[in-house]
């Protein structure tokens, strides 16, 4: 057993692994906030009309942060331990997030400390005004809509499928050669259909929102994913350089051939 964790894949796989899940999990969790891309970066927000709905701009959830990491992890498991290896890490981070909101719906149901209830604290090292129900605060930020919970799960296990698909079969196409094409293709395909099933779950079937109100803004969550898979090409590339140093040329070869059988 022991020898089994001095393997240079098992550590790789693990190491990948264990960010990988833990990325999922918080991106759930800080997904409840929605912020606006634009002032974050100082400009002045988008007025877009898409699809007749108008006022569109990059009001994004925080949860997209995360995003780019999650994509450049499923690329690189997918390229070293195929689509066995992601397929079985989505379930896991599926299995772990439930798991997680279960513990999350108990937090929320148990009765809260009086003085907790009034607590203030300190915001850049000065007195914040008082919140004057922390425990309604807390259900508001923990307590997303079953509807949303399912929409982000449903969204999250068809686009990993997805994109594992289609990375293999541009691969199959490509050979080795074109990463770019692989990775950043698999990857558009795959947020085309995110984009619009988490919130077609979420807020057309769970909410009663015009569907064409809910394909506008998922047309604009795609345009960022967009952008931001052809920008993070690079880091596709740095990755794949920094583990075949890590496992060494003729290791990294094998593990690239057998994640094509599996």
């Amino acid at each position: 057993m022991k020898d089994i964790f001095n393997h240079k894949s098992t550590k790789l796989f693990l190491a990948l692994g264990a960010f990988f899940i833990a990325n999922t999990i918080i991106a759930e969790f800080i997904g409840v906030k929605i912020f606006s891309l634009e002032k974050t970066l100082g400009f002045t927000p988008f007025n877009w009309t898409i699809l007749g709905v108008e006022g569109l701009g990059f009001n994004l959830t925080a949860g997209v942060l995360i995003w780019p990491v999650v994509f450049v992890l499923t690329d690189v498991i997918n390229e070293y331990f195929g689509m066995r290896g992601v397929r079985r890490l989505s379930y896991f981070a599926v299995i772990l997030i439930l798991y997680s909101f279960l513990m999350v719906y108990l937090a929320i149901n148990v009765a809260p400390n009086d003085w907790w209830q009034n607590l203030s604290g300190l915001v850049d090292g000065q007195e914040a005004h008082s919140i004057s129900n922390m425990d309604l605060a807390f259900r508001k930020i923990f307590g997303q809509g079953l509807w949303i919970i399912i929409g982000s799960l449903v969204a999250f296990l068809v686009g990993q499928i997805i994109d594992v698909f289609v990375y293999h079969k541009i691969k199959s196409w490509t050979g080795e050669k074109k990463i770019w094409l692989r990775a950043t293709g698999s990857t558009l395909v795959s947020q085309l259909i995110d984009s619009y099933i988490v919130l077609i779950v979420a807020f057309y079937i769970g909410s009663d929102w015009d569907l064409i109100r809910v394909l506008a803004i998922g047309t604009v969550n795609y345009i960022y994913k967009f952008v931001m898979a052809i920008l993070l090409t690079p880091a596709i590339y740095f990755a794949h350089y920094g583990i075949d140093r890590y496992l060494g040329s003729p290791l990294a070869e094998n593990l690239k051939k057998e994640a094509q059988l599996i």
